[in-house]
């Protein structure tokens, strides 16, 4: 039941486009540790934030000296406040720049930020917001889920590292798998438990007592998405399951060569073939240790549905579909 009032919620933002979820401090606490080192002399941008609860605004003005940034610029939708600190609305989008304490008293104070209007409505896709990006070394913020690939194509296109919160569904975009797969992205160390707690009022009346701390909504399966090198990327996944004298235990697929694996932690040490995993394994994806080959599900999400496939669902076994699955190979047999 629970999963299901998930999907329902997220198909609601989906629809109405109102799924700028605010992420907790301690959240972005736990991930942001792992690349400390890659802050300094440089610009962060954070192009999907209202600083009066952006709590990634708050995490780099008040660690600013610490990281030792150059620039924190954050942009704001319309209706956004110009006053920091009041629940007044303005019907008018602005960006913030604040390059750090003035008074020695170390906290970015209102006079210490400077606030300018944009003539655009503050999106990140807007000729203003894109101007401000061209500046960014880095971007941190949790994008809209649905403009995700909206949103990371344009990074991409402007060359750009990033640290961004989006869920595991988007896996299964070609235009995600694509940059997944030719290591131009991967994810980050993850949430607690792998499931975020949100800030985001239109689900209060939808979610379930057990679904949500309260005043937030509770969504399976986001992650930290990341361009940036971290060490959790080249950490070998350890293996101690056979494939030789266990084949029952690995069906091959009806409709493609490769053998199918339902749980990470039990891909065989000993096959050199492709092997099929669900899409959770990205998380303990290392391309030092691992090949990925392609994705499937009703067809190839490299190749699309083709004559060969047609009516056909690759993922079956015996008849009977799974999930979508990475196609992998060991490249250290």
């Amino acid at each position: 039941m629970i999963k299901k009032v998930q999907n329902k919620n997220l198909q609601i933002a989906r629809t109405s486009k109102k799924d700028e979820f605010y992420t907790q401090l301690s959240d972005i606490e736990r991930e942001l540790k792992h690349y400390k080192t890659h802050f300094k002399d440089k610009v962060v941008y954070c192009n999907c934030d209202d600083p009066r609860v952006s709590n990634f605004f708050h995490y780099f003005s008040h660690n600013f000296e610490k990281l030792g940034l150059k620039k924190l610029i954050t942009t704001c939708y319309k209706s956004q406040s110009m006053d920091l600190f009041s629940e007044n609305k303005s019907e008018e989008a602005i960006y913030l720049e604040y390059d750090g304490d003035k008074n020695g008293n170390n906290v970015p104070d209102p006079s210490e930020i400077g606030i300018k209007k944009l003539k655009s409505n503050g999106d990140f896709r807007s000729k203003e917001s894109i101007e401000l990006l061209k500046q960014a070394d880095i971007v941190v913020t949790n994008p809209p889920f649905s403009l995700f690939k909206e949103y990371i194509a344009q990074l991409i296109e402007y060359e750009k590292k990033f640290i961004i919160i989006g869920h595991q569904n988007t896996l299964t975009y070609i235009e995600i798998f694509r940059l997944i797969k030719n290591n131009k992205m991967w994810l980050g160390y993850g949430f607690k438990g792998g499931a975020g707690h949100f800030i985001n009022k239109i689900y209060e009346d939808y979610a379930i007592a057990g679904d949500h701390k309260d005043g937030m909504i509770r969504v399976s399966g986001v992650h930290w998405f990341t361009n940036m090198e971290i060490q959790k990327r080249h950490e070998d996944l350890i293996l101690y399951k056979e494939y030789y004298g266990n084949e029952s235990y690995y069906p091959v697929y009806d409709y493609y060569e490769a053998i199918n694996c339902d749980v990470t932690k039990d891909i065989p040490k000993d096959y050199a073939g492709n092997i099929g995993v669900p899409i959770t394994f990205l998380d303990k994806y290392n391309p030092d240790q691992f090949e990925i080959i392609d994705a499937i599900g009703r067809y190839s999400l490299l190749h699309g549905a083709t004559k060969e496939t047609k009516g056909k669902y690759l993922t079956k076994i015996d008849g009977v579909k799974k999930f979508t699955r990475i196609i992998i190979k060991n490249k250290k047999l």
